[in-house]
């Protein structure tokens, strides 16, 4: 038998072997997903042994991390905005960098005394943002568009986990058939793949668990923004706006395209780590 204390010691070395950074948080991590209690409160009994097969499943878990699988994967879940989500192999990991997304659709309706938008979340995966929206303002009418059966499922389960009422659409983004069966909506908001070519040979180990079709943007990592704002522009109305996450350094062309397709009045926000994360713009 090994004690509480003497087993967070030993999965926090293990951890710390493997070349991770957050050695420390990870184990708090799995130490109060198996304990489902507060790393301090586990750890205020430190003396007291645990019980083989709950060591087991520690020791197991922490095996799965020091091998760089996603810890959201492991743990199942995962907060965005102050909200759980579940997660696993097949859907994109909810990441802090999209909450700046939502803020900056919050503020638009805020702005616009928006207080029953029409809101579309493309590429929607978890739901994050779409559920997110609709916490958030509670009268929307929201709409998540995903292809992928695996990403459904955990969409789907996510509506129910946090207890809200949501369209859900199985669609192609990029099919204009899926557009065309939208109009007069006052925001379109989208997380697309935006990675080129040389960010997925380079990507870290523990991102190739993630969906690769969730991630790879085409060469340059813009194909969707070329494709989606295109066909999707004429499903909003008049003055509705169309919002996007992208990557490092792709704003200015994320800009020129919305430019190009009649948007004005882009508006450019960074995220916490002070990187331009977001581009919202007004159709004229």
């Amino acid at each position: 038998m090994v004690s509480r204390r003497e087993l967070f010691a030993e999965i926090t070395a293990v951890l710390e072997k493997s070349g991770n950074d957050c050695a420390h948080f990870d184990a708090q991590c799995i130490f109060e997903h198996v304990f489902e209690r507060p790393l301090p409160m586990v750890l205020m009994d430190g003396n007291t042994e645990v019980p083989s097969e709950t060591a087991d499943t520690v020791r197991s878990l922490t095996k799965r991390r020091a091998e760089h699988f996603p810890l959201q994967y492991i743990l199942g879940q995962w907060e965005f905005f102050g909200y759980p989500f579940k997660v696993g192999e097949g859907v994109l990991i909810p990441r802090p960098d999209t909450e700046t997304l939502v803020e900056q659709i919050l503020d638009i309706c805020r702005e616009k005394g928006l207080k029953s938008p029409k809101i579309a979340d493309l590429c929607s995966g978890s739901g994050c943002i779409a559920i997110t929206l609709k916490k958030e303002l509670p009268e929307a009418e929201v709409t998540a568009v995903e292809l992928s059966d695996n990403a459904l499922s955990y969409l789907r389960e996510n509506t129910i986990l946090n207890n809200v009422n949501i369209n859900i659409i199985k669609g192609d983004v990029l099919d204009e058939n899926t557009a065309a069966a939208f109009n007069e909506l006052d925001i379109i908001v989208s997380n697309p793949p935006y990675l080129t070519e040389i960010d997925m040979n380079e990507l870290m180990e523990e991102v190739r668990h993630e969906p690769q079709t969730a991630l790879f943007g085409g060469k340059d990592g813009f194909d969707y923004y070329e494709t989606m704002t295109r066909i999707w522009k004429n499903s909003l109305r008049k003055g509705g706006f169309l919002a996007y996450e992208f990557g490092l350094d792709q704003h200015d062309e994320v800009s020129r395209i919305l430019a190009e397709n009649g948007f004005e009045n882009i508006q450019l926000r960074r995220d916490t780590a002070g990187i331009i994360r977001t581009a919202a713009a007004e159709r004229r």
